[in-house]
């Protein structure tokens, strides 16, 4: 397939199986999708595993955030979640924005690749990603800050819906103004 085809092929997964890559599976996918551009090389990113138990770790930290007891059963919904973290370094060269954009690249092309590799992948974002028992559950160090997860598992033989239409490129692409 190409990336062409996989880019048109991408969709989200809300509802996966039990079966997820193994580690090392996953971790020929992280190499691979660590190329993307990254002004300076400066690699500000990390990804967290989290399965089994470390799910209910984050979904206690969840139900703090909201003030409840117990664990929420939102990261029970896929097999292995990956935290995306930006792990932002001092430079000169590269503002944060720019790191963060990095981060979110490398999250995006790990999706492509998990997809074409026969995984259903889901980015999951919100309040949470800011909240601080969240940011404790995952060690975030003082210079990083949490981008969501992908939520991974097994595709569903049947699905309903999910197919997003491309977009009207000629609506979002046009030339430079002439002054």
């Amino acid at each position: 397939m190409s990336a062409l085809e996989a880019v048109r092929a991408r969709r989200s997964w809300s509802k996966v199986t039990d079966a997820a890559p193994t580690h090392d599976q996953l971790v020929e996918l992280v190499s691979a999708a660590g190329r993307v551009a990254d002004h300076s090389g400066l690699t500000p990113w990390r990804l967290i595993e989290l399965r089994g138990d470390d799910r209910e770790t984050l979904g206690r930290a969840i139900n703090k955030t909201e003030g409840e007891k117990g664990a929420s059963g939102k990261p029970l919904r896929a097999p292995l979640l990956i935290a995306v973290v930006a792990s932002y370094r001092k430079s000169s060269k590269v503002p944060r924005w720019e790191q963060e954009a990095v981060a979110s690249g490398v999250a995006h092309v790990l999706s492509l690749l998990l997809d074409e590799a026969g995984w259903g992948v889901l980015w999951r974002t919100g309040g949470y990603t800011r909240a601080k028992a969240v940011a404790q559950a995952h060690g975030l160090k003082k210079n990083e800050q949490l981008l969501g997860w992908l939520y991974v598992g097994g595709k569903p033989e049947r699905s309903r819906g999910g197919f997003r239409r491309g977009v009207d490129a000629e609506r979002f692409l046009s030339p430079m103004p002439r002054r």
